[in-house]
């Protein structure tokens, strides 16, 4: 019996007292055929979606940084892995620990910040104060704006580890009840476990997508 509901995603696999969990974040580069690096090939056409996401990202992005979009379909391929590895038994799940989340929003948002401020100075200014706000409420509005402009990077880590957490603590209480089940009732769990799996399959692909497209808008927004 866990002593914790959240020990599930404690890390536990160590080598001379060093953590190995984290590890799990190169597995998925493991998933992939050589033959994949060959372009083009018929295995590339497995993970076309990147062409998609290519062609929406240089649609937020505009002309002005045609080498932004790798950097963007690279964080969703990224994170899509770990959320996929993250749904297969005994691998641990990096993406709903808040280390590997902020390690990833934490940085784009100080690059795009200090771009921003460095060299479109006037830009970032008038983004503080939305067009047509009365004078009277121009320091609010400024106020606002920077809390929320300093917010982004939690609000993005938060968002996907907190989706990963709350499929994953909801599958692990099912199954916690199976064996004071009858037979009847393990028969529904099952299938109730089967459709949460599905259902979780798809917020790991939302949530990469969700992740990657709102560091492209407050990337757009600095340039």
């Amino acid at each position: 019996m866990m002593s914790n509901l959240f020990s599930v995603f404690d890390p536990t696999s160590s080598i001379f007292s060093m953590s190995l969990n984290w590890l799990s974040t190169f597995l998925g580069i493991l998933f992939i055929p050589m033959l994949y690096w060959a372009m083009p090939s018929r295995w590339s056409l497995l993970w076309s979606i990147t062409t998609t996401l290519h062609g929406e990202f240089k649609t937020l992005l505009g002309s002005t940084h045609l080498g932004s979009t790798i950097m963007f379909v690279s964080l969703f391929s990224l994170i899509v892995f770990n959320n996929f590895l993250g749904l297969l038994p005994y691998i641990f799940t990096s993406t709903s620990h808040l280390v590997m989340t902020l390690a990833l929003a934490l940085p784009l948002w100080l690059a795009f910040m200090m771009f921003g401020w460095f060299n479109h100075t006037q830009h970032m200014f008038a983004h503080l104060v939305p067009q047509g706000t009365p004078g009277a409420l121009m320091p609010f509005m400024v106020l606002i704006e920077t809390i929320s402009n300093v917010i982004r990077p939690g609000t993005l880590a938060v968002r996907l580890a907190a989706n990963m957490i709350a499929g994953h603590l909801l599958l692990t209480l099912l199954g916690n009840t199976g064996p004071s089940l009858s037979s009847t009732l393990i028969s529904l769990l099952i299938i109730s476990q089967i459709l949460l799996l599905i259902l979780e399959a798809a917020v790991a692909v939302i949530q990469s997508y969700v992740f990657a497209v709102l560091s492209t808008l407050y990337a757009s927004e600095v340039v």
